[in-house]
Parts: structure tokens; C-alpha cells; sequence
């Protein structure tokens, strides 16, 4: 007989599930957990909820830091996509009364992926301080332009109105909760593409380039192909992400590109580590509850509250929160 007739469906002889068995667990657990926020968002008080609302927005941002940090990259200049998102979705909204949004968050996520594109070629050739550093001047330059154009408010940003969602207007009661399940979701459906992108044979390439980008060269693959993508994805996932922050919070301004937001955005990203998806947005909420009840109590000194905090992630979990369930996989 057989040896393999005896294994269940979509594991190996040698123990190894499936990728298609591994991903339709992960789909299953990711709607699993998307249906408990959704009820657990119904009945949390307003202030969590939008606590949760943020964390998620801001999470997207930092999985596609993660998507560059496999590559062996950290790019310092997030805010760049994420000013850019979020301003695409309030001119949207104020100046062609498109108020949707779903459409407004899409918007957001592919402008700014195209204002990226052009950049990817150039960056893909750059590794350590000079890629952080060449997008981190990338965001300064957004900055500035942001703060002296007054046809965008300047220093001051300006406001958008409530967003309607599928062509119905929300009422002031459930407009927080509604945005709550747009966030999560966008956030859930984006974490299982990334998922599904970093197990695929272009998403396994990026980390063979973290190890030796030489080798990878002489195996045929396309080392600066491989982290345009990664680039370009992570711009994505920055507009998206500023879309739906701006729309929760009814107000964009030219900080949203400033390098200390942009900071932010690393910090989450090296607090969870690159080997798991879900921990980017563990670590956004932990980011935000640990800041919201730092600034609460010690509103003087929350910045160092948070520094310790990431101190004494790096010195017990150096590999970052994913690592005390992916026991060293990479995945």
C-alpha cells in the first residue's frame, strides 16, 4: 500500500502541510477573527473602538514596512504614502463629492502606489542607510510641499465631512462603529494578501535577497524586480492605510508625512517582527494602548514610556512579538 494514501488529505509524507490547505486555514481564521472585532466592536465603548480603528489603519502602513524589512530593507519615509493617501481621499471628498468609503480608502491605496512607482526603480538599487535615508527625504519633500501649499490648507490641513458607505448616509451614532468594521476588514483582507504574496515563490525571492542578493542574481531571479514590487506594495498599503485613518479622524494635515509619523511607523514594524502578519497589527494596538494610557498618566514623559517599552521588547523578544508563535519559521 501506498505510505502517502494513509496521510490526510493535504499534508505530505514528510509532515508538511499544503500551501493551498495553509492558506484556506489562514482565510478561515483571519474571517473567524474578523467576526469576533465585529462583535466584539458592537458592544466596547466608543473610545476602544476608535482606538482599535486607528491601530488598524496605522498597522497597514506598517505591514508593508514589514513586506520591505523581508527584503532586508527599512524604509524610513512611510509617511510619504500615507500623506498621500489620506489627502487623496479628503480632495475626493471635498472637491468631487465622491463620499464612499470603500472607494475613498481603494483611492487612496492606488494613487499613492502610483506616485511610488516611478520612485521603485531607483530606490530597488540602494540597501541600509541610503534607502532609509532616500526615503526618508522623499517624505521631508512631501512635508514641505504640503506646508506651503494653501490650496490644501498649508500648516493647518483641512477637514472632510462624514463618508457615506455603499451610496447610504451614517447616522452620527454608528458612524465610528461603521468605520471600525471598514478598517478591520480592509486590514484583514490586505493581511491575507500579504500572507498569501510572502508564501509565494516572488515572496520567498525577497527573503533569499535578505540573505544574498548575489546567489539570487545567478539563479535567475531579479533582485531589483523583487523589491520595485515590495516597494510599490508597501505604498499601497501606506495609502490605504492614511485613507481610512483620515476618514476616521475627519481631518488630514501636512504631519501625516512628517519623519516623526513615518517613525512611528518602524517602530510598529520592528516591534513585531517580520516573520508574522497578524503581530504588525498586535503591535499597532499594543503602540496605541500603551501611548493612549502613557499620555493619560505621564503626559510629560509618554515618549520615554514608550521607548522603554521597545527596549524591553528588543532585549526579550529581538525577533519582535511574531516570534512567540512562529517558533523561527520566517512565515
Amino acid at each position: 500500500m501506498n505510505p502517502s494514501s494513509k496521510m490526510p488529505q493535504g499534508i505530505t509524507t514528510s509532515g508538511t502541510v499544503l500551501p493551498g490547505v495553509r492558506h484556506g486555514r489562514t482565510v478561515a481564521l483571519a474571517f473567524g477573527a474578523f467576526a469576533l472585532l465585529a462583535a466584539a466592536g458592537f458592544a466596547a465603548p466608543k473610545w476602544l473602538t476608535f482606538l482599535v480603528t486607528m491601530a488598524a489603519g496605522n498597522g497597514l502602513v506598517s505591514l508593508g514596512i514589514v513586506a520591505l524589512m523581508r527584503g532586508g530593507v527599512v524604509p524610513f519615509g512611510q509617511g510619504m504614502v500615507f500623506a498621500i493617501g489620506g489627502y487623496s481621499a479628503a480632495l475626493l471628498f471635498n472637491k468631487a463629492g465622491f463620499t464612499d468609503a470603500i472607494g475613498l480608502a481603494l483611492t487612496g491605496g492606488v494613487l499613492a502606489a502610483a506616485v511610488a512607482a516611478p520612485f521603485a526603480p531607483l530606490l530597488s538599487r540602494y540597501r541600509g542607510i541610503f534607502f532609509a535615508m532616500l526615503t526618508l527625504a522623499l517624505s521631508m519633500v512631501t512635508y514641505g510641499l504640503l506646508m506651503k501649499m494653501e490650496s490644501l490648507g498649508g500648516s493647518d490641513g483641512f477637514n472632510l465631512g462624514r463618508p457615506t458607505l455603499l451610496g447610504m448616509k451614517l447616522p452620527d451614532a454608528s458612524t465610528g462603529y461603521v468605520m471600525y468594521l471598514v478598517t478591520t476588514g480592509f486590514a484583514t483582507v490586505m493581511a491575507l494578501v500579504a500572507r498569501v504574496y510572502f508564501d509565494s515563490t516572488r515572496g520567498l525571492v525577497t527573503l533569499a535577497v535578505r540573505e544574498n542578493e548575489l546567489r539570487v542574481e545567478y539563479l535567475g531571479g531579479s533582485v531589483r524586480q523583487a523589491m520595485s514590487i515590495n516597494f510599490i506594495f508597501a505604498a499601497f498599503c501606506g495609502g490605504l492605510g492614511g485613507a481610512l485613518v483620515v476618514m476616521s479622524l475627519g481631518h488630514v494635515e501636512p504631519t501625516f508625512s512628517f519623519w516623526t509619523t513615518s517613525g512611528e511607523f518602524v517602530f510598529v514594524a520592528i516591534l513585531a517582527g517580520w516573520q508574522s502578519v497578524a503581530a504588525v497589527f498586535v503591535a499597532s494596538t499594543v503602540l496605541e494602548v500603551v501611548r493612549s494610557f502613557s499620555s493619560a498618566y505621564f503626559p510629560n514623559t509618554w515618549q520615554l514610556a514608550l521607548g522603554l517599552f521597545l527596549l524591553f521588547v528588543i532585549r526579550f523578544l529581538p525577533r519582535g512579538i511574531g516570534s512567540l508563535w512562529m517558533k523561527g519559521s520566517g512565515k
